[in-house]
């Protein structure tokens, strides 16, 4: 059975035979090929690929997706390499692509795309595609119930990096996420990546409602709620909530994703509602 699809980059990715040696540069990607079948034809990981995490810790680790060991990728002899443009250097896919090896790279800067983009990976690879169908089927469900409710949005902060606070763009997935499920970030991180740096003091002056700190990729802690000490001194009406928070949901699609919207959906109508948000 062949198959082909035009990646992010604009290159057409034409397989003759479903790929049997698969190495994955991308977490989230590689928990849904898993998730849908083709992971026994996964070869090789990144070494942030945790889940799931049994079938994963047996495979070897090819460095870390910012700085993947291309001659170890390349020992393996893949078929097929999936990438993401997010998480993955231009010049690492070049390199891989000089060596005659197909790469696949992803680019999902909302919600609706990572969803429909899943399912198009999933039929190139030879998955089960009606698993990745159920993922976006039940995600798009959810978005229609958080629509339909049409409150108005949270003011919300969630850094992804500490030294220096780091907050997603806009048109990315995490951004896109939080915004369905009823958010609105206080500092948007416009800047030419896809993650910049922001000024604490500034994004507190902006008077969130929640402040987001998730595991990953820094993994905040309780630890880290001292940073915040000098912010929570203030009249009850400037107070915030500071929600500890599981990384994978906001940034890991696939699978994730129905679960992410219901849970970030529901802490939001928590914060609306002035009832306590747990962590």
């Amino acid at each position: 059975m062949s198959a082909a699809a035009i990646d992010a980059t604009g290159a057409r990715v034409a397989l003759t035979t479903p790929p049997r040696r698969i190495v994955s540069l991308v977490p989230s990607l590689t928990e849904a090929l898993f998730a849908t079948g083709a992971g026994p034809r996964v070869v090789a990981v990144t070494r942030y690929c945790e889940e799931p995490a049994g079938e994963v810790a047996t495979l070897p680790k090819v460095g870390g997706t910012k700085n993947p060991d291309i001659a170890a990728i390349l020992a393996l002899d893949p078929d097929l390499i999936v990438a993401s443009s997010e998480e993955n250097r231009e010049e690492d896919v070049h390199a891989l692509r000089a060596a005659g090896v197909p790469v696949f790279v992803t680019h999902y800067p909302t919600v609706r795309a990572a969803l429909e983009g899943i399912v198009e990976l999933i039929a190139l690879v030879g998955g089960t595609v009606e698993i990745a169908a159920r993922w976006r089927d039940e995600a798009k469900r959810m978005l229609d119930v958080l629509q339909a409710q049409h409150q108005r949005p949270v003011r919300y902060f969630c850094p992804i990096w500490r030294r220096p606070y780091m907050v997603a763009r806009r048109d990315t997935y995490m951004a896109d996420l939080l915004a369905l499920a009823g958010g609105e970030s206080v500092v948007p991180g416009d800047g030419p990546l896809h993650y910049n740096a922001v000024d604490l003091a500034e994004a507190m002056a902006a008077r969130p409602e929640v402040v987001l700190l998730p595991s990953e990729p820094y993994p905040f802690s309780a630890r880290h709620l001292r940073d915040f000490a000098p912010f929570t001194d203030v009249p009850a009406e400037r107070c915030c909530t500071i929600v500890l928070c599981d990384g994978k949901l906001l940034t890991w699609y696939g699978p994730r994703t129905p679960r992410a919207l219901a849970y970030f959906g529901g802490l939001f109508a928590r914060a609306r509602a002035n009832m306590p948000l747990g962590s």
